[in-house]
């Protein structure tokens, strides 16, 4: 399997434009990856009862890759579910990687001249999917009681550490309905 490469190439913002369509000739896009994203909900999904939000927000405008999407998913939930249990907490990803990455790989050696198309036909394979993060979006949520906040914070501490970009965490109450 290809190794991925660093998300120094592909975290600067693009034009959100890569045309899927449900009929073959009009895609540009032949093939849609999976998505690694396992779930977005996690924790105790019926119970309606925490009285704290605490959520990691972006502090720039920037691409995150699935994988690191599902990597600080997976660590965060993992600590949570350690320390509150699988009832004690609501953890809720807030981001979906929509965007298709693509590159158009350029060969190099003896013979490339034969093999490469150059920028004639530069649209792009596809390499993986990303979401577009704007400045100040909701990243991760975490609904808690007021009790377990410090747990919440660190983590979306941990969370952070995965994630290409730097957040911030904010806490708030909810309003009861």
């Amino acid at each position: 399997m290809a190794r991925l490469k660093k998300n120094v190439t592909c975290r600067r913002l693009e034009r959100p434009y890569t045309r899927v369509s449900k009929y073959r000739k009009q895609s540009f896009v032949k093939a849609r990856p999976h998505l690694k994203v396992v779930r977005f909900d996690m924790g105790n999904l019926k119970d309606d009862s925490f009285d704290t939000v605490v959520s990691l927000i972006s502090d720039r405008d920037m691409q995150i890759r699935q994988e690191s999407i599902e990597s600080a998913r997976l660590s965060a939930n993992k600590f949570l579910e350690e320390k509150l249990g699988k009832l004690g907490y609501y953890f809720k990803v807030r981001m979906y990687p929509h965007h298709i990455l693509r590159e158009n790989p350029l060969a190099t050696g003896a013979g490339a001249d034969r093999l490469s198309t150059g920028m004639s036909h530069a649209f792009g394979k596809v390499i993986g999917i990303a979401a577009q993060v704007k400045k100040g979006k909701v990243l991760f949520e975490v609904h808690v009681n007021k009790d377990k906040v410090e747990i919440a914070k660190r983590a979306l501490k941990k969370a952070v550490y995965k994630l290409p970009l730097p957040g911030k965490i904010k806490v708030e109450e909810r309003i009861a309905a």
